[in-house]
Order: C-alpha cells, then structure tokens, then sequence
C-alpha cells in the first residue's frame, strides 16, 4: 500500500464565530480615551470613589507610558482614536437564561454556554460586549461559601468590596505596561472569584467574553482567590465576529493562590483575525500551593500573551501548557513566565505551536531563579511546526538563574 503524504492543513473553522448581532439601541461611547469618558464609566457603575480615583491614575499612567517598540509584534494597526472603550447592550444582568434578550441568548446558545452550564460546569458568567449579560451558579456550590460573582456587585457587597480594594490591582499594577494602565482605565465586567479554605470546588466555573461590537474593545477583570488547603478549575472562553477595522481585548487575570491550594486556569481564545489581544495574567503562589495554565491561542491578528506564575512558597508548583494555531495574517507572540522566589520551589513548561500560510507562532518565555530558591527545579519545552517556507516560528526563551542549587 502506498502512503498518502498530506500536503495541506486546514484554516481553524471560524463559521461558529463569526456570526454579527445588530447594534442597534446599545449605549456606545465615543471612540479615543478622557478623562471624561472614564468618569462616565465609573458614574454609571455607581463605583465607590477609591475606584474611580484608581481609574483617573490610571489613564494618566496610560498618556505617559510608551508604546513598547523594542520587542514583539507591530501593532501599528492599533488606533485608540477609533476605538471605543464602552459599548453596552442596554440591558439588566440576569440569572435566567430565559429573561435574557433573545439575540444576546442565541448568540450564547449558538456557542454552547448554556447547554455547558447544564451538563457540566459549577457557574457560568457570560460577558456581551461592555457588560455581563448572565451569571449564575449553583447552589450547591454556593452552600460550600463559594462566592462567584462580578466585580462590579462584588464592590457593591459590604462585605466584599474590602476584598477587592485589598487585592484588585496589586498583582498587575497600572505601572505594569501601558496596555496595562489602558485596562484600569476603562475596566468593565469579569469576574470575582472566592473560594474558601478546604473547599474543594469540583466542577468547573467559567466565563464567556463575547466581543461582537466592531471597532471596540473589551477589557473585563478577572479576580480569584483560592484560599488555604481549597481547589478550583475556572474555564475562560472567547471569541468575536471578524470585521474590517481593529478591534481590542486586553482584559487582566489576578490570581491568588495560598498555602496548600490548587487553581486550573484553563483558557480558549478564538478572537477574530482584525483583533488585538494585548491580555495580562499573573498569579502568586504560597507554600505548597499549585497554578495550572492550560492556554489555547487559536485566533487575532496580533497576540501578546504571557501568562506569569510568581513562586513565593516554599514547595509551590507551577505548571504551563500552550498551544498555538497560527495561520495566515495572524502574528501570536505567547508564552508564558516562571519567577521562583522560594527553596523547593517546581515548575513545568510545555508549549507546543503550528504557524501556515504566512502566519508566525512565537513562543516568548521567562524562567527566573531567585537567590532564594534553593533546590528548585524546573523544565522548559517548546515544539515547533512550520509547514511552508512562508511561514515563522522563533523561540525566545530568557533564563535567569540566581542560584547554583537548583537543576
């Protein structure tokens, strides 16, 4: 028998994606970023006045910071004058699928979130545009102290908005990097996540950030704290219709993982080839405790992505799996960091690409050892697959290594 060679890899099928709602009747702010239009966010949200002085910082952080031009892919296709941070479907957060207008309901249902939620996940948070249309969980995981909920509602609650003011923006400071600053600017939507001590949270969570205004951007935060000896797996889902002008996601993901805890991060993004996604996510672990990254990048024109996992216990462990589609007109620049500042201190990197048609796959990677870090241990391995002469992968791994005695 002959072998068959094949010569051909189809593009990721996008016809589930690529659907577009009409606009019509939302709340739409003007394109560019002011002061204006961010006091008009937080007015609307009702915040407390620490958070919109946060804010205010922040965009002037934003108008002084750079724009990175040293390193990573051009984003020159980029206009903040013609993109508008807020966009809304002028309609009420629900619990019920069924109290949630019926174009913004078959959008999710033609993804799958809820058919998901009954089967197999513990609760769903689904984001449309600006704001979070749904969000439930259930009740049997609410009984164990699991609080899931948005930040926004999280800053209403007495008893919450402490916790938010103590964490939010502390592992991802505005300074950060400029997109960074962009993000407290004009933050809207995620999700605030609190697990209790020795809970053990056995089905998933998951949020779901539909972006289908063109010439927006979306930039929800993520806060979740798994305290001592407790255990989570929160799934994030998103994707976008393509259209012919830019669009931009740079949401934030803090995480905050104690003593003897266990967190899964599991991500799959199917943005749209005219998207931007300049995300940031970063987790802190204690003594004994455990991050898992699980990150599928399969879509946008322009990817910066490097999930970062801080070691600060002794014995904490941090594992990373990536897998990165690239085709053509895509640039995905993702990888992932590893900072080690504690003795027995592990961590295991896998990273696996595929670029065609012109498309380039790089993997950009940190793994620091501090002077602290006696007998840490840690691997790194990237697998690369070009399959044309058009297309790139590269590899850019920095090592730092502070310490003889580690392997």
């Amino acid at each position: 028998m002959s072998e068959k060679k094949r010569s051909q890899v189809a593009d990721i099928n996008r016809s589930l994606y690529d659907f577009t709602k009409s606009e019509e009747g939302y709340e739409r702010y003007a394109d560019g970023l002011t002061p204006e239009i961010v006091r008009t966010i937080s007015a609307k949200k009702d915040e407390p006045e620490w958070m919109l002085q946060f804010r205010l910082s922040a965009l002037e952080t934003y108008h002084t910071r750079d724009m990175a031009s040293n390193w990573g892919p051009s984003i020159t296709g980029l206009d903040m004058d013609h993109i508008s941070t807020y966009v809304s479907p002028k309609t009420k957060q629900s619990n019920n699928w069924d109290d949630v207008p019926e174009d913004i309901r078959d959008t999710f249902e033609r993804l799958g979130i809820p058919k998901a939620e009954a089967e197999s996940l513990a609760g769903v948070g689904a984001q449309y545009d600006s704001e979070i249309v749904y969000h439930n969980m259930r009740k049997e995981v609410a009984e164990q102290g699991v609080i899931y909920t948005t930040i926004e509602d999280a800053l209403h609650d007495p008893k919450w908005e402490p916790v938010v003011k103590q964490y939010f923006g502390t592992l991802i400071p505005p300074a950060d990097h400029k997109f960074a600053a962009l993000h407290y600017a004009v933050w809207s939507g995620g999700s605030f996540v609190y697990v209790p001590k020795g809970v053990d949270v056995k089905m998933p969570l998951q949020s779901y950030f539909r972006l289908n205004a063109p010439g927006a951007g979306q930039f929800e935060h993520t806060l979740i704290i798994v305290e001592e000896g407790a255990s989570c797996h929160f799934i994030e889902g998103c994707s976008a219709p393509r259209y012919n002008v830019a669009n931009l996601h740079a949401g934030a993901v803090e995480l905050f993982v104690k003593k003897d805890a266990i967190l899964r991060y599991s991500t799959i993004e199917n943005w749209s080839k005219n998207m931007y996604n300049l995300n940031t996510k970063r987790c802190v672990v204690g003594k004994g405790g455990t991050i898992e990254w699980v990150s599928g990048s399969f879509g946008s024109r322009v990817s910066c992505l490097y999930p970062m996992s801080i070691l600060n216990g002794e014995g904490a462990h941090a594992e990373f799996t990536g897998v990165t589609f690239a085709g053509e007109g895509q640039f995905l620049d993702t990888g992932c960091k590893v900072v080690h500042n504690a003795p027995y201190t592990t961590s295991n990197v896998n990273s696996k690409s595929i670029s065609k048609s012109g498309g380039a796959a790089i993997y950009r990677g940190l793994l620091k050892i501090g002077p602290k870090a006696e007998h840490a241990k840690a691997t790194v391995s990237c697998e690369s697959l070009m399959l044309d002469e058009i297309s790139q992968s590269d590899t850019i791994p920095a090592i730092i290594v502070e310490n003889d005695n580690v392997d």
